[in-house]
């Protein structure tokens, strides 16, 4: 099945600690159906220093359930996705302003 998020999409967030915020998504795992988005779901790591890096707290973007995303039309609104024929290409378009993604 096509996917309806990919990786670059401009989101925002519907459900959980980060609700409302928008952002890009950096990568996408199909398979478990999460995807990091930078600036959301972000977790503080503890890093240990090494001989090139300095150690410390380093703030990291988790990943977040797809279901939990939407993608962003041109008015900066949340939308669904469609699918749509044009010409003899599948392509995908926003479901409230009818625009191709």
């Amino acid at each position: 099945m096509a996917a309806k998020l990919r990786k670059g999409d401009k989101v925002i967030v519907l459900a959980g600690k980060d609700k409302g915020k928008t952002g890009e998504i950096t990568s996408v795992d199909p398979k478990s159906g999460k995807a990091v988005v930078d600036g959301i779901n972000i977790a503080i790591r503890h890093v240990k220093q090494s001989q090139t890096t300095q150690g410390g707290r380093t703030p990291k973007a988790m990943p977040i359930e797809l279901s939990n995303l939407a993608i962003v039309d041109a008015n900066g609104k949340a939308t669904r996705v469609g699918f749509k024929m044009d010409g003899d290409k599948k392509v995908r378009f926003a479901k409230t302003t009818g625009d191709v993604i």
